[in-house]
């Protein structure tokens, strides 16, 4: 589960909510109204710019931002290096068992190609598709959130808009234009709440946890590739450590050093 999203949203909508119940009346800041034609104008437009299941699968892709798996990097690289030295030591048909055993189905799938004798060009096509793909699944997800969040605020001020009019037409009556002011603007104040506290931040969330898991495949794809050329597991490790950021580096340098 990741924290930083969660409290993120609930640190931003108390905020928000303590501030306005610092202001004294509440109920002007409900608008059932106002609120469906944030969220339904919002949604319609999103389905005009996307399929109707992608849409729907916006749920599956919050979630992502909410209960993201994240890799241990430092473990990954130890386990492609001791596959590695196993390979060197016993062929690459002995490293079998160890690779029906692998957690994560990408690397399983590029060592199995590895011992079944697949030419180095062929996995590496095979693999580097199935990140392209991935790629652009998760990109996907990001723009509709970001549709979402582009759209929300429009849809803000067309319900002011729509406030607007329906206030001025009842100018006579002086007492009633405060009050229908305060509904008007109710409606650009949640499309852009929803929009920059939800929406747009999510798709940040989305994107930031993708090139991460982008990197990760990436390592993934070029340890495959150096135990299949029989390279020296020293050598190995070296290279997937630079796609490490400096910290873990060193956290799995001093792995090394305690083995």
């Amino acid at each position: 589960m990741d924290l930083a999203t969660i409290v993120g949203i609930v640190a931003g909508f108390f905020l928000i909510s303590f501030a306005i119940l610092s202001g004294g009346d509440v109920g002007i800041f409900i608008h059932v109204p106002s609120m469906m034609i944030v969220v339904g104008g919002a949604t319609a437009a999103t389905l005009i710019s996307f399929q109707l299941k992608e849409v729907l699968g916006v749920i599956s892709v919050i979630k992502k931002a909410f209960f993201s798996d994240k890799v241990d990097s430092v473990v990954l690289v130890e386990t492609m290096v001791d596959l590695s030295k196993k390979a060197r030591r016993e062929g690459l048909l002995a490293i079998d068992k160890e690779v029906s055993k692998l957690e994560d189905p990408f690397m399983r799938t590029g060592m199995e190609m590895v011992v079944d004798g697949t030419e180095p060009e062929v996995i590496r096509g095979v693999m580097e598709t199935e990140l392209s793909y991935l790629m652009e699944r998760h990109k996907k997800g990001q723009q509709i959130l970001n549709a979402f969040g582009t759209y929300a605020p429009a849809f803000g001020m067309i319900g002011t808009l729509i406030g607007l009019v329906a206030m001025l037409t009842k100018l006579d009556d002086p007492s009633q234009i405060g009050g229908g002011m305060a509904v008007a603007l109710i409606t650009t104040f949640y499309g852009a709440l929803l929009s920059n506290l939800v929406f747009l931040p999510l798709a940040g969330k989305l994107k930031n946890n993708s090139d991460e898991e982008v990197v990760i495949k990436e390592m993934i794809i070029e340890g495959v590739l150096s135990i299949q050329l029989g390279e020296h597991p020293n050598t190995i490790q070296r290279k997937l450590l630079n796609f490490l950021a400096p910290k873990e580096r060193l956290g799995a340098g001093s792995q090394e050093a305690a083995g």
